[in-house]
C-alpha cells in the first residue's frame, strides 16, 4: 500500500531501525517508535526529542577534553506496560508470540501495533495499540491500547508512568561521551487521573514538563479502577488494577501534554502542560483533529507516479520531512537537524543539508522556507563574530549550527575500526554559507517576497558575500583570485599529503558558487526599494569600492581545470593526486561507502587518492542549469561547452565512494539532465537508503532528512524539469521511462495550485482561479504568460 509502512514479527536486531522509521511527530517535538513498555538497553532505543531543546557537556575522552551540544532526549511519556495477576511484567522477549504486526500509518500519521502472545501459564492475550503525536495541538500526544483476555480471567494491573531517568545513549561511537542532560528531576500528581514530571537541562537550563492523563474503559463506558502512585526520584508512574473475566477487553487511554520553558505565551511549563491536558479531549476526538490537520498538509504536498513502491517511498520521505518541520515549528526558532527528530547522530546539528531540502519546501510551503532562514538570521551575529574571529568580513557561518550560532563541529571523531579519535577539520567547509545564500535567492525566485528580501533576505546575502570577497585573496601572478585553506563537499580531503596545513586551495565548487553568491548579492541590492537599499548600505557600512571589488572577483576569481581542459579540477593540485585501486577495495572490504575510515585503519589517508566520499564538482550541475553555469564560466574567462558536462560526470562518477546518502541523490539527478544512463537505479538507491537495513546502514540513529528530501525534490526539479530563475517558472522534463506519468502541484507566486502534469508526450501546466498576477512559464525556449484560470497544454520534447 502506497500510504502504509508494514513489519511483521518482532526482530530483535531491527528494532533501532524500524523504530526510527515509525518516529510520531509534529515539528515541535517528535517520539520514536519504540514500545511503549520498553525501557532503553541494547535492543530499544526510546527516546523524545523537542525541535531546538540543546544541552552542552563536556566530556573527558583520554587526555582531552571534548565540549559538545547535543539535542536532548527529553523524559519519557510512553511508559505503558502491563502485567497478569502476579506474574512479570509484559516483555516481548518473554513470551511466546504467536503474532505480530506494526503498521505506520502515513496518510493519518498514526503508529499501530497488534500483537497476540501466550504466557508463561498459558494464557493467551491480545493487544492493539494506536498512537500520534498530534499534528493539530503541538504540545499534545497520545496512546490507546487495548488488552484483550482470550482465554483466562483474573487481576490485570496496568502502569503508565513519564520517565526522567533518561539519557542521550542512541549512537554508539558517542558512548564514551557524557550523556546525561537532565538534572532537577521534580514529580508531582494534579488530581486521580494525572501525573506530572518536570526536569531541567543541565547547562541550558530549559525546563521540559509533562503532564499524563490516564483513563480506562470497558465496552466504551468509562471504567472505576484502583489506582497506586509510584514515585521515584527521576520517574513517577501510577498502576491500575482491574479484573477481567474470559473473552473481556479493556482500553487504556494515555494523553500526554508536553511544555518547555522555550515556549511562547505560556507562564511556565508545568502550569502550561497542566493547562494543556486539562482542555484536552479524549484519544478519538484529538485524532479525528489531527488527521484533519494530515488532510490538508497531504493536499498541499501530493505527488503521484506510476508505480506503487515509489509512490509509497516517496510519501515515507516526504512524511518525515513533515514531522520534523511543518506550521508548528514557524514559531520556533529552528533549523533543520540533519538526522530529522529521529535520533541523536550529528547530535541534533544543523548542517548543509538544507540545501537538499529547501528547494522542495519553497516550491511547496514556502512560508516554512522563510521560517527556517529566519533561523540562520537570527545567528548573523554569531556568524559575524566568527569571521572577525578568523581575520575575515562579513559572516562566517558554522558547518555545524545547534542552539545560538556558533560552531559545533566536533574537533576530534572517532573511527569505529580502530578505535581511535581523530582530528576532525571538517569546521573548513566554509560552503555552508553558499548553501544559505542560495535558499535565500532560490525563495525569493520561487515567491517573489521583496519584504524578506529587503529585510533578512538581502542582509544575509551581502554578510555572505562579503565573507566571500574576504576570504579571496588576489595572486599576481596568475591575475586572478584565490581561496585558500577551505573544505569542498567530498568531505575526503582536508588537506594535502605533502603540507601540514590544513585544508585545500581553490575548490572549484566553493569559488564558483562565490561569484554566483557575489553576483545575487548584488542583484539583490539592486532589487531593493530605493530607501531600504540606502539604509541598509548605511547599516552594513557597504561602500563603491567594496561592490566594485565585489564586481572584480566575479570576473576574475581562479577555477582549477585538469591539463586537457575540459574537466574541472575538484580543486588545485587534485590531478596530482593518485589513483585508487577501486576494484581492489570492494574485494577486499565489499561496503567501501566510508572509505576514509578504511584508509586510516590501513595507516592511510584518502588526501592522497582522487576519491571522493560524494558529489564536489558535480554539485555545480545540481545546483546550477547548465545555462547558469556556462554564464558563469564565460564571464570569468574560461571555454564551456555541453560536453564539458558528461565528460565531468563520467571522471567523478568512477570516483565516487557515495559514502553520504545525499551522493546518490545529487549523482543521479546529473545523471539524469545530461542525458547519461544510471540515473533510474541511483535514485532507487537514494529512495531506499533509509528504508533497507542492513551492514554499514546508520538509520536506527536518525533518518537523513537530506536525502528523504532530496529524492521527492529530484521528482520535481529534475524529472519534471522546474526551475526558478529570472522571475520565471521553467520546465524540462526528463522523465525516465520507469517512472510513467507524473502530477504534482506547487506554489509560485502566490499562487497556492500550479498542476503540472506530465504524461503522454505532453505538459500541461493550470494556474487555479484566483485574484493574483499573472506568471510567467519557460518550455523549450518560448514564454507564455498564464493568468488564474488558464492553462498551458503543450507537447514534451523528444530526447534523443
Amino acid at each position: 500500500m502506497i500510504w502504509t509502512l508494514r513489519y511483521d514479527g518482532f526482530d530483535p536486531a531491527e528494532e533501532g531501525h524500524r523504530e526510527a522509521l515509525c518516529t510520531t511527530g509534529n515539528g515541535y517535538f517528535a517520539t520514536r517508535g519504540a514500545a511503549p513498555e520498553a525501557r532503553a538497553d541494547d535492543v530499544h532505543g526510546p527516546g523524545t526529542y523537542v525541535a531546538g531543546v540543546f544541552d552542552r557537556l563536556t566530556s573527558r575522552v583520554g587526555e582531552r577534553e571534548l565540549e559538545h551540544e547535543s539535542i536532548v532526549n527529553v523524559p519519557n511519556w510512553l511508559p505503558l506496560g502491563f502485567r497478569i495477576g502476579d506474574g512479570p511484567w509484559f516483555d516481548l522477549r518473554d513470551v511466546e508470540l504467536l503474532d505480530y504486526e506494526q503498521v505506520l500509518d502515513l496518510r493519518r500519521g498514526l503508529l499501530l501495533r497488534r500483537l497476540r502472545f501466550r504466557d508463561a501459564e498459558g494464557q493467551t492475550t491480545r493487544v492493539a495499540q494506536r498512537r500520534f503525536v498530534s499534528m493539530a495541538d503541538p504540545h499534545l500526544a497520545a496512546l490507546e491500547t487495548t488488552i484483550h483476555a482470550e482465554d483466562w480471567s483474573g487481576q490485570l494491573t496496568i502502569s503508565s508512568g513519564i520517565d526522567g531517568d533518561v539519557e542521550n545513549g542512541g549512537v554508539d561511537r558517542y558512548r564514551e561521551l557524557a550523556a546525561g542532560h537532565l538534572d532537577a528531576i521534580a514529580c508531582d500528581r494534579p488530581d486521580d487521573e494525572t501525573i506530572a514530571l518536570c526536569a531541567r537541562t543541565r547547562q541550558s537550563r530549559i525546563a521540559i514538563a509533562l503532564a499524563a492523563r490516564t483513563r480506562v474503559h470497558r465496552a466504551g463506558e468509562p471504567l472505576a479502577v484502583e489506582r497506586r502512585t509510584i514515585a521515584e526520584e527521576r520517574r513517577i508512574a501510577e498502576e491500575l488494577s482491574l479484573r477481567l473475566a474470559v473473552g473481556e477487553a479493556v482500553t487504556v487511554e494515555k494523553v500526554v501534554a508536553l511544555h518547555t520553558s522555550r515556549d511562547v505565551a505560556i507562564s511556565e511549563p508545568t502550569l502550561a502542560a497542566r493547562r494543556t491536558l486539562i482542555g484536552a479531549p479524549g484519544f478519538d476526538a484529538l485524532l479525528q483533529a489531527h488527521v484533519l490537520r494530515w488532510d490538508g498538509i497531504w493536499d498541499a504536498l501530493r505527488v503521484e507516479v506510476d508505480g506503487p513502491a515509489t509512490t509509497a517511498a516517496l510519501n515515507l520521505h516526504l512524511f518525515h520531512l513533515l514531522q520534523t518541520v511543518n506550521g508548528n515549528a514557524v514559531d520556533l526558532d529552528v533549523g533543520v537537524p540533519a538526522r530529522g527528530l529521529h535520533g541523536e547522530a550529528y547530535r541534533g546539528h544543523v548542517f548543509w543539508d538544507e540545501i537538499f531540502i529547501f528547494p522542495l519546501l519553497t516550491l511547496k510551503l514556502p512560508e516554512l522556507t522563510r521560517a527556517l532562514l529566519r533561523y540562520r538570521h537570527r545567528r548573523l551575529p554569531e556568524a559575524r563574530a566568527a569571521a572577525r574571529a578568523a581575520g575575515f568580513s562579513g559572516a562566517m557561518f558554522p558547518w555545524q549550527s545547534g542552539s545560538d550560532g556558533r560552531e559545533e563541529s566536533q574537533q576530534w571523531h572517532l573511527n569505529p575500526l580502530t578505535g581511535d579519535w581523530r582530528p576532525d577539520r571538517s569546521h573548513r567547509q566554509r560552503h555552508i554559507g553558499i548553501a544559505i545564500a542560495y535558499n535565500v535567492w532560490r525563495h525569493y525566485q520561487a515567491t517573489g517576497d521583496l519584504e524578506f528580501l529587503a529585510h533578512e533576505g538581502a542582509e544575509l546575502l551581502l554578510e555572505i558575500a562579503r565573507f566571500w570577497s574576504s576570504i579571496a585573496s588576489y595572486d599576481r601572478v596568475r591575475d586572478r583570485y584565490v581561496i585558500r585553506g577551505v573544505m569542498g563537499p567530498d568531505e575526503y580531503h582536508d588537506g594535502y599529503p605533502d603540507r601540514d596545513e590544513p585544508g585545500i586551495d581553490n575548490n572549484a565548487y566553493t569559488n564558483l558558487m562565490a561569484v554566483w553568491v557575489l553576483d545575487r548579492a548584488r542583484e539583490a541590492l539592486d532589487r531593493l526599494p530605493h530607501q531600504r537599499r540606502r539604509a541598509l548600505r548605511e547599516q552594513l557600512d557597504l561602500h563603491r569600492d567594496e561592490l566594485d571589488r565585489w564586481r572584480d572577483i566575479s570576473r576574475r576569481m581562479f577555477v582549477p581545470f585538469h591539463d586537457d581542459g575540459r574537466i574541472i579540477s575538484q580543486f588545485e593540485g587534485y590531478e596530482q593526486l593518485q589513483e585508487l585501486d577501486w576494484d581492489g577495495y570492494r574485494d577486499r572490504y565489499g561496503d567501501i561507502a566510508r572509505l576514509d575510515r578504511i584508509l586510516d585503519a590501513e595507516g592511510d589517508s584518502p588526501n592522497r587518492y582522487r576519491a571522493s566520499k560524494q558529489a564536489d564538482v558535480l554539485m555545480l550541475f545540481y545546483l546550477l542549469s547548465s545555462e547558469e553555469l556556462g554564464a558563469l564560466l564565460a564571464r570569468l574567462g574560461y571555454p564551456f561547452e555541453y560536453a564539458t558536462i558528461p565528460r565531468n560526470i563520467d571522471y567523478y562518477v568512477a570516483r565516487t565512494s557515495h559514502g553520504s546518502t545525499l551522493s546518490r541523490v545529487v549523482h543521479s539527478w546529473v545523471l539524469a539532465r545530461a542525458s547519461r544512463p544510471g540515473s533510474w537505479p541511483l535514485f532507487l538507491q537514494a529512495l531506499d537508503s533509509d528504508i533497507e537495513s542492513g551492514p554499514g546502514s546508520t538509520t536506527a540513529e536518525g533518518i537523513h532528512l537530506g536525502a528523504m528530501a532530496g529524492t521527492v525534490d529530484l521528482v520535481h526539479r529534475c524529472y519534471a524539469g522546474i526551475e526558478l530563475r529570472e522571475d520565471a517558472l521553467w520546465l524540462d522534463p526528463r522523465l525516465p521511462d520507469e517512472l510513467g506519468e507524473l502530477e504534482l502541484s506547487v506554489r509560485y507566486r502566490g499562487h497556492w495550485d500550479v498542476r503540472i502534469r506530465i504524461g503522454g508526450g505532453r505538459l500541461r501546466v493550470t494556474v487555479p482561479p484566483s485574484d493574483r498576477s499573472p506568471i510567467t512559464v519557460v518550455h523549450r525556449g518560448a514564454r507564455s504568460v498564464l493568468g488564474p484560470g488558464e492553462t498551458l497544454d503543450v507537447p514534451l520534447r523528444v530526447l534523443g
